[in-house]
Parts: structure tokens; C-alpha cells; sequence
């Protein structure tokens, strides 16, 4: 059994409001603790008029005199001892918002408080692979890219790893996206991959405007070699970093390095086989 203490639990003794006769009371911190019984066996007086009136009254006394007096101090409830108390929150059983969208949080006003705290304090994680998401420079980019290449099973000392560099230009959005082919054809990109399927950008592209659509432009197809190839090491980071670079300016801050893992010796013209890493 844990040893009872004021730092791992709310001790109570001697609680005698209301209808309440002496009641002394340990309740474990962290915990989910519910109260049941008949009407009148004490539940409001305990949880209410007891543990939370003692609470909210040693916060409210904590602060300055000109707060308190906006807030109002609660009388002292009739208790021997309260030992292990932090700040209490009450919900009253009553309708405090005819607003079927409201929550615990809302109600409490605590909503704002807790989304500020996550996205200041917060680490997000990818639900998919449990990895923190964080962001990255070109360079780190570049770098986690060179990692995965260098551990990838189709990676050979005569061979290396064939990698398309896109940006995701259009991710499920409605549309027909004529323009866009022919905007990107003018930044100089020639391939595209529409929906899984490979074609050049000059190419009447008839798409349904009703459906969704996934557009990734074809930034740069290369090689990487195994690390230790010397001088063509270097050249394949430069290139990365400069591939990585137009990407991001492309899809507003997105790239996606694809591994080609055709069974074909050369780099296909239109591969069939892809791992796609965001």
C-alpha cells in the first residue's frame, strides 16, 4: 500500500459539515474518486461544502486584498484539518449553458488556458510512426533525408538509392488544376505526379473538378551514393540542398523525398513502385 502523505493524497479529519459527523477521509491525488450514495448521506456536503469551499478559500485569501475583493472569501467549512489541498474547480449541477457545443472545458473557462499551454509547452508527436514533430532547417532536412537513404535495404556501393524529390503542390482539394500545370511549366518543372500517375506538364491534363486530387511536381530525380563515396557524396548534398530549397518555396514549406524501388537497374521514366516520406 502507498504511504499516505499530504503530496499523494488529500487527507481530511474531523469534517462535520452539514449532516456530516466526524468524518475523516483519505483520498488518493490523480485519480478519478466518485462520491455515491442515498440522498442525504453527505456527498454535496463532503465534495462541495467541505473539500472545494476550503479550496477555493485558501486561494482566494492568497491573493492580493484588492482581487479578494471581487472575488469574495467562502466561510471556513467545519472541518478539524485539511491537509494536501491544491486550488479546487466546481461545476454546479445545474444548466450553465444552453449551448450544445460546450464542453467541461468551456464552461470552466479553462479551454483558452490549456490550448496556450499545449501549443507553448506542448511536443507533438506523429500518431502514424510516435516521432516528435518539429521543424526543421534545409539542412536538417537534408541531412534526415541522407539518414534514411543510407539505411535503406536498396542501398548498394555500386548502385546507391534512386530518390525523387517533390513538392506537394495540391493535397485533396477539388478542382481541374489547368492553370496550374501550366504555371508550374513555366517555372521549368516538365514532370508532375497527378493522383499516382506520372505525366508531363505540357500534357492536356482532364481531371473530374468534383473529386479530390493529389499534385506533386517532380523537383529533381537523383542517385544518392553510399556515404564515403568522397567528392560524389558532396555533390549529392549539394544537389539535395538546392532540390530541397525549391520544394519547399513550391508547396509552401513541404517537400517529400520518394525512395524508387522498381525492380529495374536504371532510374524508370515512370516508377511504379514509391515510399513517399513527408
Amino acid at each position: 500500500m502507498d504511504e499516505i502523505s499530504p503530496t499523494t493524497h488529500l487527507i481530511i479529519k474531523g469534517a462535520r459539515q452539514h449532516n456530516l459527523k466526524a468524518v475523516n477521509l483519505t483520498i488518493p491525488k490523480n485519480k478519478l474518486v466518485v462520491f455515491t450514495g442515498v440522498s442525504g448521506s453527505g456527498k454535496s456536503s463532503m465534495a462541495h461544502d467541505t473539500i472545494y469551499a476550503e479550496g477555493q478559500r485558501r486561494y482566494v485569501e492568497s491573493l492580493s486584498s484588492y482581487a479578494r475583493q471581487f472575488l469574495g472569501v467562502m466561510d471556513k467549512p467545519d472541518v478539524d484539518s485539511i491537509e494536501g489541498l491544491s486550488p479546487a474547480i466546481l461545476i454546479d449541477q445545474k444548466q450553465g449553458s444552453h449551448n450544445p457545443r460546450s464542453t467541461v472545458g468551456t464552461v470552466t473557462e479553462v479551454y483558452d488556458y490549456l490550448r496556450l499551454l499545449f501549443a507553448r509547452t506542448g511536443h507533438p508527436h506523429c500518431p502514424i510512426c510516435g516521432r516528435e514533430v518539429m521543424a526543421q532547417d534545409v539542412t536538417q532536412i537534408r541531412d534526415a533525408i541522407y539518414e534514411l537513404t543510407q539505411g535503406h535495404q536498396s542501398m548498394t556501393k555500386q548502385k546507391g538509392v534512386r530518390l525523387m524529390i517533390m513538392a506537394p503542390v495540391v493535397k485533396n482539394k477539388k478542382g481541374e488544376f489547368k492553370d496550374l500545370l501550366v504555371n508550374l511549366a513555366k517555372k521549368g518543372i516538365g514532370i508532375v505526379r497527378v493522383d499516382s500517375k506520372f505525366i508531363n506538364t505540357n500534357t492536356p491534363l482532364n481531371l473530374f473538378k468534383n473529386n479530390r486530387h493529389n499534385i506533386d511536381a517532380v523537383i529533381d530525380k537523383i542517385v544518392i551514393s553510399k556515404v564515403g563515396e568522397g567528392e560524389q557524396t558532396q555533390t549529392d548534398k549539394s544537389r539535395l540542398i538546392e532540390s530541397i530549397e525549391v520544394s519547399l518555396k513550391l508547396a509552401g514549406g513541404e517537400v517529400i523525398a520518394s525512395i524508387v524501388t522498381d525492380a529495374s537497374l536504371s532510374f524508370p521514366e515512370n516508377p511504379k513502385d514509391l515510399e513517399d516520406h513527408l
